[in-house]
């Protein structure tokens, strides 16, 4: 299945909540889309349950499914627990960071960036929005890209301390990835246990 290009409010009220940010038509109209949204809807069953973690975790951070397995591979490879190890794979994606970092307003917007070369990695330019940022690492604007009407509109205000596991300085335009978030810190409303119940079947 290709990248979603659709509607994203459609999305957040598959789901019952703003996946890609704060959407004001959840509040207006809190259940599924469809001529048959706010109908009487069947119990999921236990498998339904947890392939819609999934494809939450799936539209949340912009990853296809191929992508998605080969995470979940990965994560079940290490240490720790699989569940916190995927996400902390999936925020260290480099165009997660991008948007945590607010350089980006949305995670898609992140993926533009990184793809069309206005980002840096230790001064060097990476346009992979899968690539793997490691703890210490720099990821910062290009010189002349720091001028883009997006990434000043993004900054602008912009809340640095709400993810303790990144730094930012703001006159070189650069963040710095402290360390991997614990599972307390990442935000998202994701229950990674149901993926790894799914997965393991």
């Amino acid at each position: 299945m290709a990248r979603y290009t659709g509607p994203k409010t459609r999305i957040a009220r598959k789901f019952g909540e703003g996946i890609y940010g704060p959407d004001k038509v959840l509040s207006k109209k809190n259940y599924p889309p469809g001529q048959h949204g706010n109908s009487r809807r069947r119990k999921s069953s236990e498998y339904g349950v947890q392939l819609r973690e999934k494809q939450k975790a799936k539209y949340t951070y912009g990853v296809l499914e191929k992508q998605f397995r080969n995470l979940f591979e990965k994560a079940a490879a290490c240490d720790g627990i699989t569940g916190e190890v995927l996400l902390q794979l999936l925020e260290r994606r480099l165009d997660n960071v991008v948007f945590r970092l607010g350089i980006a307003p949305t995670r898609n917007a992140a993926r533009q960036l990184v793809s069309h070369r206005h980002i840096i990695i230790d001064g060097n330019v990476v346009n992979i929005p899968s690539y793997m940022v490691k703890p210490g690492q720099l990821v910062g604007v290009r010189e002349k890209s720091k001028s883009l009407e997006i990434i000043v509109n993004s900054l602008a205000g912009f809340n640095h301390s709400k993810y303790p596991w990144l730094e930012w300085d703001e006159a070189p335009k650069v963040g710095k990835l402290l360390h991997t978030p614990e599972r307390t810190d990442i935000p998202e409303n994701i229950k990674e246990h149901l993926i790894v119940e799914l997965y393991s079947k």
